[in-house]
């Protein structure tokens, strides 16, 4: 095994750590720190520079990828106008689909969606989901107006990814 590839494997691993480490923290605190979106853009840099240095990937990719990201974070800026999303599932969001790229945009958006809203109809059905939950006796008007950790469902997303980018 080359050393790009290595390098390549490693960053994936740590893609999936930064996810699981958000996917908690939101759970927990219904916050996701800076950090986990930043160490994944810092990761994704690594990992497709590498592949570009060693001429195993072309340029275009992680520019098409770069595309993606911030057509997603555009999107996901106006859910957060809209308070339909928060400021930390919105960067988590772009940030993993710099790994999604332009091959798996698609797959990724529609895993986190689906378990998205898996997420929200448990919400509805009354069983606690982060800090933010509420209490059991409420009615389901009152369940929705609730937020519901959206970090685990970006997590699904990214795990999909990475298990179809396979390891090198």
């Amino acid at each position: 095994m080359s050393l790009v590839a290595v390098i390549e494997d490693i960053c994936l691993l740590l893609f999936v750590v930064s996810l699981m480490g958000a996917a908690a923290q939101d759970l927990r605190t219904m916050r996701i720190a800076n950090g986990f979106s930043l160490a994944i853009v810092a990761l994704f840099a690594i990992s497709s520079g590498a592949g570009v240095a060693s001429g195993r990937l072309p340029v275009s990719s992680p520019a098409t990828a770069l595309v993606c990201a911030t057509l997603v974070f555009l999107g996901g800026a106006a859910a957060f106008a809209m308070g339909a999303f928060g400021g930390g599932d919105v960067k988590l969001l772009a940030a993993a689909s710099l790994f999604a790229g332009a091959g798996h945009i698609l797959d990724f958006l529609a895993i986190t969606a689906v378990v998205g809203g898996v997420l929200g109809v448990a919400s509805l059905a009354g069983i606690r989901l982060g800090q933010a939950a509420v209490a059991n006796g409420a009615v389901p008007a009152t369940r929705l107006q609730g937020s519901v950790p959206y970090g685990p469902a970006i997590a699904a997303g990214g795990l999909w990814v990475a298990a179809s980018i396979g390891w090198s």
